[in-house]
């Protein structure tokens, strides 16, 4: 458990240097708001798509073919995995899939929201977590030599989410191609969840936990055991042993940093749904309490509707015996709604006429009187 709390720690002071090796990005950020920028990505001017950087950079002689193209994306992660062209325009892609045309949308701030909600499940610990370590101490015996085969795991499995991230990358590129020969301002790419593994965007994220909790314990492991039991201890009883550990460590962690961790943030974002973090913390809370109200008035209108004397709307009836204690009850519902008939004009004319007939007798009989 101590073992477990150490590398959390350890973990959470790497990851935040891993983010501030990130700040170019802000740069590139605000270069989109640049005149500049925006006359060489007008979207009325059309180029060829060959005649576009991002397209130079992936459409090569070797990506229409799966054998050649692997290869390729797995060397390509160790050369400037996250380039500035395929940052606008996968920056691009996004916003004009969920966005309107022109937007002015701080994708470098949703990005650095969004590695730091993946955080809490990168360093956080789970059941399988703990069934893993289990594992890992057993496994730890002398008679299994897990030197000569466990430490390269996490580097194997690094360097295939390497190579999967710079694989999607250029399948975007190939399925715009198909669609069209002519780019209109800049390069477009369509977000898409089936560019990833299963379709699933978030199987991903679990294995960079496994991959960066894995070289951790083992690292962790080392350095207890060499503090316990010294440098030459039963756990360590050969120098190769030592050695691979160490340097294996060391090296899954420079490229988790400094290769596969900025290339994940961006091209995670290209599966078909937003995050739930796309709105600042301030806006998603006033979002969660206008929900909560929302929620609150619609339940108290539905229990008024219920509360209410159910009425009969087939049947059109006037109660008007007496009764103590209760009131006359009327449908009033439109169709059959109580009309009283009225006079007409004709009655009213007649009744006057009869009215003023008696007046003139009545007025007679008092003369001769």
């Amino acid at each position: 458990m101590i073992v477990l709390k150490k590398q959390n720690v350890k973990n959470r002071e790497w990851f935040h240097c891993c983010l501030d090796k990130m700040r170019k990005w802000k740069s590139w950020e605000a270069e989109t708001r640049t005149l500049e920028y925006q006359f060489s990505n007008d979207p009325r001017r059309f180029l060829l798509i060959h005649q576009t950087t991002f397209a130079r950079r992936h459409l090569r002689f070797w990506s229409e073919h799966r054998f050649l193209r692997w290869p390729a994306c797995f060397l390509r992660q160790f050369y400037a995995s996250v380039s500035k062209v395929d940052y606008f325009t996968l920056r691009h892609g996004f916003i004009t899939a969920h966005f309107s045309e022109g937007s002015t949308f701080d994708f470098q701030k949703y990005i650095k929201r969004t590695l730091e909600k993946d955080f809490g499940v990168v360093v956080g610990i789970s059941l399988w977590v703990w069934i893993l370590s289990m594992l890992f101490i057993f496994l730890n015996a002398h008679d299994f030599y897990n030197y000569l085969w466990l430490p390269f795991i996490p580097l194997l499995m690094l360097l295939l989410v390497g190579t999967q991230l710079q694989g999607i990358i250029s399948r975007m590129c190939l399925e715009s191609q198909e669609k069209s020969q002519v780019v209109r301002g800049t390069f477009l790419v369509r977000p898409s969840d089936h560019f990833f593994w299963f379709g699933w965007p978030k199987l991903l994220l679990h294995l960079m936990h496994f991959i960066l909790f894995q070289n951790s314990f083992q690292l962790a492991f080392f350095t207890w055991t060499w503090y316990k039991f010294g440098f030459r201890s039963c756990f360590h009883r050969k120098t190769e042993d030592i050695v691979i550990r160490l340097a294996m460590g060391v090296l899954v962690q420079v490229l988790y940093g400094y290769v596969t961790l900025p290339l994940y943030a961006l091209v995670t974002q290209m599966g078909t749904s937003m995050k739930k973090v796309i709105f600042p913390e301030k806006v998603a809370e006033g979002l969660k309490r206008w929900r909560a109200n929302a929620r609150r008035n619609i339940a108290l209108k539905n229990n008024y509707t219920s509360a209410r004397p159910s009425l009969d709307n087939n049947t059109t009836s006037i109660n008007t015996s007496p009764s103590f204690g209760a009131s006359p009850s009327f449908n009033l519902n439109t169709p059959h709604c109580v009309k009283f008939d009225q006079p007409s004009s004709s009655e009213y004319l007649a009744v006057g006429v009869k009215d003023e007939g008696k007046a003139n007798s009545t007025n007679r009989e008092t003369k001769d009187s």
